[in-house]
């Protein structure tokens, strides 16, 4: 047990969990609005129970893919089309590729309904309505997914099982308390979900783009390259400051035509 407490396992540790961190920004992101298709009494339970569940998921997902990483590796079949489709799919792919294009799906979806709606009070309509079952089962879905390219960037750093399942611990607790936060922020800042959900549509092709690496695929001659994370999280910051800035000039903008129509209202003053 002692060894487990030497100086690289703890250093490793704090990397881990700042790692686990990071990533697991977009999967809060799916948590929040992914609960607002219960009811508003029970969203807090859905996300608890959610984020509970999944974390345990991912110490059992880690615990197989230590022990079966070259199984995860090792290819299932190959597409070998040349000048259409090539590449190499095992586990690992199919996983990316099927999780970026489902997550592509709900946030082209969710904004799709955002733009058709007429009533914000009643934006959540029968038909995208779901038990907190359905909805727990999908994000611990998602929340797997989210995870496996941290799972394996964990791996790469250390294969010591303990160490691992703390940081998976501590980043889920990160995530259990910052949560509600996220949610009711979105919910008082309504404007934002646009923005969460492009960030969702961002990472689906970040999935896509990483299982394309993965797997050796290339389209039409053109092999398909993963996206950089810092490239990825310089993206999202531009996006947060962009948004921030028209945010303040569209208010300005208010005022001024509200300080004119007031002008017009009352030519004498």
């Amino acid at each position: 047990m002692a060894e487990l407490f030497t100086f690289e396992n703890l250093a490793n540790l704090g990397v881990l969990i700042f790692l686990q961190a990071v990533l697991g920004f977009d999967n809060l992101l799916y948590i929040s609005i992914e609960s607002k298709r219960v009811p508003e009494e029970m969203q807090e339970k859905v996300r608890r129970n959610s984020i509970l569940i999944a974390m345990g998921m991912r110490i059992v997902l880690l615990f197989v893919m230590i022990n079966l990483i070259e199984t995860f590796s090792e290819p299932l079949f190959k597409l070998d089309m040349p000048g259409i489709i090539e590449g190499s799919f095992n586990f690992s792919v199919i996983v990316f590729l099927l999780g970026g294009a489902f997550i592509m799906y709900t946030a082209v979806k969710e904004i799709s309904h955002m733009l058709a709606i007429e009533d914000l009070s009643t934006d959540v309509d029968g038909d995208s309505k779901r038990s907190p079952r359905q909805v727990i089962g999908m994000i611990v879905l998602m929340n797997l997914i989210f995870s496996f390219d941290s799972i394996l960037s964990a791996i790469a750093i250390t294969e010591v099982f303990p160490v691992l399942a703390l940081a998976i611990i501590g980043s889920s607790l990160g995530m259990l308390f910052m949560a509600d936060h996220v949610a009711t922020f979105l919910a008082k800042n309504r404007k934002y979900e646009v923005l969460g959900l492009f960030i969702l549509l961002i990472v689906g092709v970040v999935l896509l783009g990483e299982g394309g690496h993965v797997g050796h695929i290339s389209m039409f001659g053109h092999h398909i390259e993963p996206l950089s994370k810092s490239t990825f999280y310089f993206s999202l910051v531009v996006l947060v400051i962009v948004d921030i800035i028209q945010g303040k000039y569209q208010k300005k903008l208010q005022a001024q035509r509200a300080k004119a129509r007031q002008g017009l209202a009352n030519p004498e003053a």
